[in-house]
């Protein structure tokens, strides 16, 4: 009897195990046609939002569009102002940061140059004064030159000259002589 049962119970549930494929396929079947649909009237849907295939919407349906279109671009408005916020907030705390980086810059050249400035002056005072320029001294030195313009010299005409020039005090003798 026990052998019976057990006989039963598996040609029983093996009828039931073969008929729940055919039911498994049968759902799935409509579950794609169902997901097949959608996928369609999204693809026009996206077609008519991009302008597309407009002919056979009436005046309601493209009422509908034009609502979707205007939420659509007040939000995409919406999230590029606060991206571009996000940005600007971004951009002055750099700013921050880099004038306060400038300004502690700025002082630690101060302080290198006052150290410097204080080192040679003091190298200074120590040195004694060198008679002998180097050759960059040299190059900043004044040029040394005769105040009195000359030309065509006659030595005997210098005693008149600078009587000229005491009488006049403006015009050089020199001039006066021609």
């Amino acid at each position: 009897m026990a052998r019976t049962l057990e006989s039963y119970r598996r040609c029983s549930y093996a009828t039931l195990e073969a008929s729940q494929p055919a039911k498994d396929t049968q759902s799935s079947y409509h579950e794609y046609l169902k997901l097949k649909a959608e996928a369609e009237a999204l693809q026009q849907t996206q077609r008519n939002l991009l302008g597309e295939e407009l002919e056979h919407l009436g005046a309601k349906e493209l009422d509908q569009l034009e609502h979707q279109l205007d939420v659509s671009l007040k939000q995409i408005r919406s999230t590029k102002t606060q991206l571009m916020r996000d940005q600007l907030s971004d951009l002055q705390n750099k700013e921050d940061l880099l004038l306060e980086t400038n300004k502690a810059l700025r002082r630690k050249l101060e302080e290198v140059n006052a150290t410097l400035q204080s080192s040679c002056e003091a190298r200074e005072k120590n040195v004694a004064y060198n008679c002998n320029p180097t050759q960059q001294e040299e190059f900043f030195q004044p040029l040394r030159c005769d105040s009195t313009l000359h030309i065509c010299y006659n030595p005997s005409v210098t005693n008149q000259t600078n009587a000229a020039e005491n009488a006049n005090g403006i015009i050089p003798g020199w001039m006066l002589d021609f």
